[in-house]
């Protein structure tokens, strides 16, 4: 077998998957597995056969063992999904990592770490508790707590909260692909203590980045507020803090983020460099692997061994001890052996993005670069029987640049390739900028990269060496910022767009590789390769017909306010009711939005002055440039709404007001007239009324009850399938009357856990489940989705909840759970 290693893997990795999918008692795994193993050794015949389901059943042991409960004093067993003021005891898994938040140009430190437990307290007395927690602090915890040093914290422990939204990222997800399942919230650095037996003296890992910064700064003004620096710092070293989302961002959008991972690049290179010196001292390759291999483990240990370090340096082992060995090297095979030694050690890191990228990376440049590079040797090749004086000085003297930068292109192109469904399933980024990006980013962080290795090499012993250096990759890095930021200026250098699904991984990856290589196209084959890709493309081409004919209402519920997006056929058609404060903007929907694949808001209607609802415009118009802005003809106090209205003024081709009786796109507004006049802001709220494909649809927005008194007196037929409101400052949403007058199937209050004032009352839950309708609370569900087509709706809310036009009757005659006085208190004290 010419690549042994890649079924291996292969089956290992499909073990993973059905773990992930399916886990039965954990004795029953490791019964099978012993049960073939024995069957292999006995039977000799059968042992090739039997080795594959073995391989899988290992995998699939493997993972259920790492995920499973099987300590009684696990903390899933002791607290279950409850949350609990607790204090507990353990030791630092890590030291503490510190994250920096900009916000009006000012910096707020927040500390994070994992935390081994051993105890907990939730009243006088300790009991054990076995399980690993993620730890966030606000400010930055005092050197003292580091690594291997005990420790006793005081905060709320609970499981991570799930997103609230389609597209957000899932932090529970994320940290139980860690193990981790519990998150513990301390209020300061106050609420952290060192337990004894304490530890005086740091690990070298941390002492290693302390006198690495140091020395990577000799010369440099400024180092803790130097941007270069700091990323220099973040590439070399791994140091997170330099990388905010505003720093960031440029480097994501050009597709030049994994620069700054310690991965195989910073490996490579330094494991290339030492190989050349050693070479030039005259060691065999023998020696040099003796002693390159522990050098770059020492590296990864010394930077904190990050997974992508630990990964890439298991990658460069194989590959240096197979070259030392003077054994026949293949790529292919080599990732299969080291994917393989990692999910053994890991099995978890299969289902991260950090895993995915870097080994569908390589495999991408293993596979697509061989065809491409004949591409290249087809294009630069000179007449085979032309003599090498003939040909022209100026094509001899061009061979050798545009060679290099053939090839760096077609290794640009073979990531890029590999890694495009990837990037837009995790980040939602389409950047055809990258191939142009990495021709320059790449070899200008090699030599940064370069220039750090050797002022830690030069360190204090030879300073004036150390400080030219740094010097130089000080202006490296600069440079690396300016050409990042340069490319995502590029008309159409990125687009975002939504996540693709797995029929669409398979297809692209199968269209991508069979193409490239030859094997769809070959002559016997071309026929029923055009057959399928035309029939895939009818599919695919009566799906966008269908979507085209399908309308997407989304309620995202936005920290005391909510909003609305109206996803249309065509974007242009697209609407966004409410957008949310700042934070809210920031954090819940400009990462929504993206995730839609939205680039661009068409059109924004404020329906009253709540700055919850729309204080974030204008961090709105910077993400992403607001088209038309509808808002009524009421004067709101508030000051943020009078800001936005005066800027308006000045743009009046942008800004449509409209008020009762008129049309927004497919929406009529019912409510407010200019004539009215309420005392509280709720009441001007702007009401809608869509109806699509049969199905009516009511934006209540804010409405109070002088409002819906107002809008019931002059609107007749207020019937609406569904009915979405907010909670208003001083009475309750939807009214019986009103609700008498709309008949709803489906009532959405759009509620929030904080504020505590805009969480719905037990008076009002109480009151709504006598209604004959599915009642659903954003507070609890999350963000509410419905899909209108020509069959009908099916709504959908990220807690699960999930019926139809055709089942919501089943849903309504469901026994509605009563509040009762104990959980209306637990709800008040929330």
């Amino acid at each position: 077998m010419k690549r042994p290693l890649v079924p291996v893997a292969l089956c290992y990795a499909v073990g993973l998957l059905l773990a992930d999918s399916l886990q039965p008692r954990l004795a029953v795994l490791f019964a099978c597995s012993f049960l073939l193993l024995l069957v292999a050794l006995v039977s000799t015949s059968r042992r090739a056969f039997l080795l594959w389901p073995l391989l899988v059943f290992i995998g699939w042991t493997n993972l259920v063992s790492r995920t499973a409960v099987v300590s009684p004093v696990d903390l899933r067993v002791v607290l279950g999904t409850n949350a609990a003021l607790v204090t507990v005891r353990g030791t630092l898994a890590e030291t503490p990592s510190q994250r920096v938040f900009e916000r009006d140009e000012e910096e707020s430190w927040r500390s994070l770490a994992q935390v081994d437990i051993t105890a907990l307290k939730r009243g006088p007395n300790w009991e054990p508790a076995s399980g690993r927690i993620m730890t966030g602090t606000r400010g930055q915890l005092p050197g003292e707590f580091f690594s291997g040093q005990p420790v006793e914290i005081i905060g709320v422990l609970m499981p991570p909260l799930v997103p609230v939204a389609d597209g957000l990222f899932n932090y529970r997800t994320y940290l139980a692909r860690q193990g981790i399942y519990f998150q513990l919230k301390a209020d300061s650095t106050n609420a952290w203590r060192v337990a004894s037996p304490a530890i005086q003296t740091p690990p070298i890992a941390d002492r290693f980045l302390a006198w690495a910064q140091r020395t990577l700064a000799r010369g440099l003004p400024a180092e803790h507020k130097d941007q270069p620096l700091r990323l220099l710092w973040a590439m070399t070293l791994g140091w997170r803090p330099a990388l905010t989302n505003e720093v960031s961002e440029p480097f994501m959008r050009s597709g030049t983020m994994h620069i700054f991972a310690i991965s195989g690049l910073h490996i490579a290179l330094i494991a290339g460099i030492l190989v050349s010196l050693l070479r030039v001292m005259r060691l065999s390759r023998a020696w040099c692997g003796l002693v390159v291999i522990p050098l770059i483990w020492f590296y990864t240990a010394a930077t904190g061994w990050q997974s992508s370090a630990i990964r890439s340096t298991v990658m460069m082992t194989i590959i240096i001890g197979g070259w030392s060995l003077r054994r026949p090297t293949d790529l292919v095979n080599s990732l299969a052996a080291a994917a393989f030694i990692i999910l053994l050690w890991d099995p978890q890191q299969l289902f991260q993005a950090s895993f995915q990228l870097s080994f569908f990376v390589v495999l991408s440049i293993a596979l697509l670069l061989p065809p491409l590079e004949k591409i290249r040797d087809h294009l630069l090749q000179h007449d085979p029987l032309l003599p090498p004086s003939l040909i022209p000085r100026w094509k001899r003297w061009l061979g050798t640049p545009l060679r290099w930068l053939a090839t760096a292109f077609a290794t640009s192109l073979a990531a890029w390739l590999g890694s495009l469904p990837l990037t837009a399933y995790y980040f939602h980024l389409f950047s055809p900028v990258t191939l142009l990006a990495n021709l320059v980013v790449v070899p200008v962080s090699s030599a940064a990269l370069a220039c750090n290795l050797g002022s830690l090499i030069c360190g204090d012993w030879f300073p004036w060496a150390t400080e030219l250096f740094n010097h130089s990759g000080w202006f490296w890095m600069l440079l690396m910022t300016r050409a990042s930021t340069w490319a995502t200026e590029i008309p159409g250098a990125f687009v975002y767009v939504p996540a693709p699904g797995r029929a669409e991984f398979v297809i692209y990856y199968a269209l991508l590789i069979g193409t490239l290589s030859g094997w769809l196209f070959a002559k016997e084959r071309r026929r029923w390769t055009l057959a399928g890709i035309t029939v895939l493309a009818a599919v695919y081409l009566v799906r966008w017909q269908l979507a085209r004919n399908e309308t997407q209402i989304t309620v995202l519920p936005l920290n005391g306010g909510h909003g609305v997006f109206v996803d249309s056929a065509g974007r242009a058609n697209d609407w966004l009711i409410d957008c949310g404060n700042t934070n809210s903007v920031e954090f819940v929907t400009k990462p929504f939005l993206r995730a839609q694949g939205v680039n661009r808001v068409p059109r924004l209607l404020l329906t009253h002055g709540d700055l919850r609802h729309i204080g974030g415009v204008e961090p709105m118009e910077k993400l992403f440039g607001i088209g038309e802005i509808y808002t009524s003809t009421v004067r709101f106090r508030s000051p943020t709404y009078r800001r936005i209205a005066a800027d308006l003024e000045r743009e009046p081709q942008r800004h449509k007001i409209v008020d009762g009786g008129d049309h927004a796109g497919a929406w009529r507004v019912l409510h407010p007239l200019p004539e009215d006049k309420f005392p509280q802001a709720d009441d001007s709220a702007i009401v809608l009324f869509g109806e699509f494909h049969g199905m009516r649809v009511l934006l209540l927005s804010d409405l109070g009850r002088p409002g819906q008194e107002a809008l019931m007196n002059r609107e007749k037929d207020l019937r609406a399938d569904i009915v979405v409101a907010g909670l208003p400052e001083q009475t309750e949403p939807v009214c019986d009357a009103i609700l008498d007058a709309i008949q709803p199937h489906v009532i959405v209050i759009a509620d929030s856990e904080f504020p505590a004032t805009k969480r719905a009352s037990p008076r009002l839950r109480e009151r709504l489940t006598r209604r004959e309708a599915a009642v659903i609370y954003t507070r609890f569900s999350g963000a509410v989705t419905v899909r209108i087509g020509k069959a009908g709706w099916e709504l959908s809310a990220m807690d699960g909840t999930r019926f139809s036009s055709e089942t919501v009757k089943l849903e309504i005659a469901k026994p509605k759970p009563q509040p009762k006085p104990d959980q209306e208190s637990s709800d008040e004290e929330r």
